[in-house]
């Protein structure tokens, strides 16, 4: 299992953009996203392949490789070797390893996924990547988009980044899960994920970047918002928060920050949490979609 990354590992990971990679990269968009290929995902990554895939994840955000033909033991050791991997307290997991979560869509069960978000952000310590992978998909329709937060958070105005200096936000499980369960899941689910905070900029622990750490499906509001634009009158001061935490999450629905990938059956998506935002679109009901994802833990912004 990847141990914690030393200071000469981060700057390693700072990728040359003239570098020579043991693997071939198409970028996908200006802006996020790139095709991987010339590499088997069955086999163990050697520590070189690793590394490069490491740099390629974090300069790009979000890896594609198509024609992936892994087995869920396969899966579950490719997300191991870049750290441990994470149990969800809600999704269903694949029987024989916990650590898959298996999305199962058909005409008797819609997905409900099509929000931006960043995965496990309601968690203390949230997610450092996801890695997803098709198993049965429609011939059209159900793709995913990503976004580069970084660059939402670069070509935000001067004064909007001032307002965000020293801000924090809450960020919830409960809103976007709490519907699907029972009262009883509730209660559990509560206590296990009590609400947590986070920085509204957090800084990349590899890259160094600033990146805008809002979503529209985990973040409620902002934990200090009264302290930093200071009082006026309740209902002013109340709607000034909303604006600007609306503001914050139109960002990602950018079309130039985006990527958008059409899967295929053994397409597999890698992408770093702390840097991207995702969104699943929901156009192909009643259609069959048939996904596995592993998510490995991150670290906890600053």
């Amino acid at each position: 299992m990847q141990q914690a990354v030393s200071n000469v590992e981060k700057n390693a990971f700072r990728s040359n953009p003239n570098e020579s990679w043991p693997f071939t990269v198409r970028q996908a968009t200006p802006a996020i996203g790139a095709y991987v290929s010339d590499i088997d995902l069955r086999k163990p990554l050697d520590e070189p392949t690793y590394l490069a895939l490491r740099r390629a994840l974090i300069r790009y955000k979000v890896l594609f490789f198509r024609d992936q033909d892994i087995t869920p033991a396969q899966h579950v050791a490719l997300g191991q070797r870049f750290g441990k991997l994470e149990v969800h307290p809600v999704f269903a997991h694949h029987p024989d390893h916990p650590e898959l979560v298996v999305f199962d869509k058909s005409d008797q069960k819609r997905g409900r996924e099509n929000i931006f978000h960043s995965d496990v952000s309601w968690r203390e310590v949230p997610s450092m990547g996801s890695i997803l992978r098709c198993v049965e998909c429609p011939s059209t329709g159900g793709d995913t988009i990503w976004v580069n937060m970084a660059l939402a958070y670069e070509n935000l105005p001067d004064e909007a980044k001032a307002r965000l200096e020293g801000l924090f936000a809450v960020h919830d499980i409960m809103p976007l899960f709490g519907a699907a369960l029972s009262p009883e899941q509730r209660v559990t689910v509560r206590a296990q994920n009590p609400p947590v905070t986070h920085p509204v900029v957090r800084t990349h622990p590899e890259s160094g970047e600033k990146l805008l750490f809002v979503n529209e499906a985990f973040t409620t509001h902002f934990a200090n918002y009264t302290e930093i634009a200071g009082y006026r009158f309740g209902f002013d001061l109340k709607l000034a928060e909303m604006d600007l935490l609306q503001y914050l999450f139109r960002q990602a629905a950018a079309p130039e920050y985006q990527v958008r990938l059409q899967w295929e059956p053994n397409t597999i998506a890698f992408w770093d949490n702390r840097a991207a935002q995702h969104y699943a679109v929901q156009d192909y009901y009643p259609a069959v979609r048939r996904m596995m994802r592993a998510t490995v833990i991150g670290d906890r912004p600053v």
